[in-house]
């Protein structure tokens, strides 16, 4: 062999182990869902993306959040991207079913999305926050306030207050804002948002010294609900707890009156909206009723009306609690990735378990369970529109 042979075969030997040495560590640097970080990083987009029921009975909460979401996404994309990197966003109908949420969050993963924001109602949230946990992806629930969908989870998270929470405001507002002495109840028993909420209010309105004359419930499937209501009746109570979704709390409210019921009526952020499908004829049923909210149009900070106007210019209406949640989140995410530093699952996750956040839905840290400790906007409902009452937290 000539002294230009060896040369040869000595410089494709070095260039060689040096690609070993590179492929090895390269290895190294990938993240436990064997998603290579390095390479990751360095994309031009950073993508991310959210299964939603976009069609369907509570497609509005979907769209909604989704709007509020995009609307994010394009602000942050003009103001340079999240560590120099546009966002890429990518939403999937789910149609509030659990199968087509994990089918779309495998989708999702699939084509490289380091976070998924959603779903949005509690049980495909719960099964999609499971997946990710297996998988090491970020997850962030916008609107989903089951309890166990971040419990023991250490990167997924929540925007939105959690059932418990709602359940103990209720309770402590019904007592001292509105001076209950007997509380019923009338819940949703397929419904684990609804039986969550109504638990800890029966649990807690006792604790505050009010009675519960009554504890109602129904099926999803139900639409005549004169037997519990006569029962309620019956008992003449202060306020009546009605904690379920806008589409079913619409049938409900005309019914409770028709029955002569003149109790206070309460309810949780699944009310947001009720007003958009209740008939005005039936305006006069829900007038002076209360829902715990975590959003209002009302609010003055600056940040949250130039939020609204620039909502109401994209898309034409106001936006929903569940839109300014999906706004939200977006921004949530965008910080911790910037604490980290990269998108690292485990370093996004710790960083936004030690970050503070000042949202359109208020200022927040997190608990040892990934929710966020936040306190409730009560809304009133007053000729036909929604009118923030107070600020409350848990007794």
């Amino acid at each position: 062999m000539n002294l230009r042979k060896k040369f040869t075969v000595g410089v494709l030997l070095a260039s060689m182990f040096l690609t070993a040495c590179s492929n090895s560590d390269n290895q190294g640097a990938s993240d436990s869902s064997g998603a290579d970080t390095a390479n990751v990083d360095a994309s031009e987009t950073l993508k991310i993306g959210n299964s939603a029921p976009l069609t369907g009975p509570v497609s509005f909460y979907g769209i909604t959040a989704n709007n509020g979401i995009k609307l994010a996404v394009e602000e942050i994309n003009a103001a340079g991207g999240v560590l120099g990197k546009d966002l890429e966003w990518t939403e999937l109908d789910d149609k509030g079913e659990i199968t087509d949420a994990v089918t779309n969050y495998n989708k999702l993963v699939e084509e490289g999305a380091r976070a998924v924001f959603g779903g949005i109602t509690s049980k495909p949230s719960l099964a999609i926050a499971e997946s990710a946990v297996n998988d090491d992806v970020v997850f962030i629930t916008p609107t989903g306030t089951q309890a166990n969908i971040t419990e023991g989870k250490n990167n997924a998270f929540r925007t939105a207050f959690i059932d418990p929470f709602q359940g103990e405001v209720l309770a402590n507002f019904s007592k001292e804002n509105l001076g209950a002495a007997k509380v019923a109840v009338l819940r949703n028993q397929s419904s684990d948002f609804s039986m969550g909420v109504a638990d800890v209010f029966v649990e807690k309105s006792k604790e505050f010294g009010m009675e519960v004359v009554a504890d109602e419930s129904y099926g999803d499937n139900d639409t005549d609900f004169k037997a519990q209501l006569t029962n309620i009746k019956g008992q003449e109570p202060d306020v009546l707890l009605i904690p379920d979704y806008y589409e079913k709390v619409a049938l409900i409210v005309p019914q409770v009156r028709e029955a002569g019921i003149n109790a206070t009526l309460v309810g949780a952020d699944g009310w947001d909206t009720v007003l958009s499908i209740l008939d005005p004829s039936n305006f006069a049923a829900i007038e002076g009723s209360f829902f715990a909210n975590q959003f209002t149009l009302e609010d003055p900070n600056e940040k949250v009306q130039k939020f609204i106007a620039d909502y109401k210019e994209k898309y034409g209406e106001d936006p929903s609690t569940f839109a300014a949640e999906g706004y939200d989140t977006v921004y949530l995410y965008k910080q911790a990735v910037e604490k980290a530093g990269t998108t690292e699952s485990k370093a996004v996750s710790d960083a936004l378990r030690s970050l503070e956040f000042e949202g359109i839905t208020g200022t927040f840290t997190y608990d040892e369970n990934n929710n966020p400790i936040k306190s409730a906007k009560m809304i009133e409902i007053v000729d036909g529109k929604y009118k923030f009452d107070s600020e409350v937290k848990a007794k």
